[in-house]
């Protein structure tokens, strides 16, 4: 089940931040430590060749192609893992803020790492998997 969220504010204001680093820096608690923590869980099941980088004013990860985006909001953080992540994990993501292809994490809630692990490494999955297609 989709629901929206009231809040589509940036903590970063929507302000281009030319590094992850900077982006970082302007978010306040609780947000910076739960984004971080996504940030780490993303870290440790994406591909170690993968990068950092601000992509649509936002971190993301890259390694053949942006894999997943998160971000920070006045009362939530986000995961944008694309729409296909988001329709495989239909089923476990219920109580979740959802969009076509972003996950809702409220502040007032433990974050779910292993969920968003798997998630993250089902999309990895994916974009190995589209990235041999085009090698073949």
């Amino acid at each position: 089940m989709k629901t929206k969220s009231r809040s589509r504010r940036y903590i970063a204001n929507g302000q281009s931040k030319a590094t992850v680093e900077e982006y970082f820096a302007t978010i306040p608690e609780p947000a910076a430590r739960a984004l971080n923590k996504m940030r780490v869980a993303i870290r440790s099941v994406a591909p170690k060749e993968a990068t950092e980088v601000i992509s649509y004013k936002i971190p993301a990860f890259k390694h053949n192609g942006i894999l997943v985006w998160c971000a920070a909001f006045s009362n939530h953080i986000s995961l944008f893992p694309t729409a296909s992540v988001i329709d495989a994990f239909a089923d476990e993501l219920p109580g979740f803020s959802t969009s076509k292809g972003t996950v809702h994490f409220p502040l007032d809630k433990p974050l779910p790492v292993a969920l968003i692990k798997k998630m993250v490494k089902f999309r990895v999955a994916e974009s190995e998997s589209k990235s041999r297609k085009k090698q073949s």
